[in-house]
This record gives C-alpha cells, sequence and structure tokens, in this order.
C-alpha cells in the first residue's frame, strides 16, 4: 500500500525512488512505536491511532514492510515491461 501511494504521488520519479521511499515511511512508522508520550499513548489508545502507528513494536514487521514493498515493485516492473512489449 505504501509502495503504490508513493507511486501514485510521485509518477515521474524512477522505480528506485518509489522503492525507497516507501521503506523509510514504512520503517519510520515502525519505528515510531518505540516512541512512547502520553500524546501518542492516547492516540494509538483510538481506532484512528492504532491503524495508523499501531501499539507494539517487532522487527518482523520491517521484514514483512521489506518483502511487501519488494514483491509489489517486481509486480509493477513485470507489469511495466509487459506494457512495453505490447
Amino acid at each position: 500500500m505504501v509502495y503504490l501511494l508513493v507511486k501514485a504521488l510521485w509518477i515521474s520519479s524512477r522505480r528506485y525512488v518509489h522503492i525507497i521511499t516507501a521503506e523509510t515511511i514504512a520503517i519510520a512508522v515502525e519505528l515510531v512505536r518505540l516512541v512512547h508520550t502520553p500524546e501518542l499513548d492516547a492516540f494509538r489508545d483510538t481506532l484512528a491511532g492504532a491503524l495508523l502507528l499501531g501499539k507494539v513494536f517487532s522487527p518482523w514487521n520491517m521484514l514483512a514492510y521489506s518483502l511487501g514493498i519488494g514483491l509489489v515493485a517486481l509486480h509493477d516492473c513485470c507489469l511495466s515491461a509487459k506494457k512495453l512489449a505490447s
């Protein structure tokens, strides 16, 4: 989802820029889970906060984000190659 959002916002950028930007955003969101302030914790207790920021840090999530972004970028590359071939 992050990769596609980045691609939609920066259509003219190169694919590697989309990948690096999406990875940076995904990892930053995961690292924010390590920060605990009363305001952030209060926001995390809401539905929107839980969906946007999450509650628990997990390094496995960063691996999952990287894998997901890589697979979507690969799929995007394959679709682009098919479009150019036809």
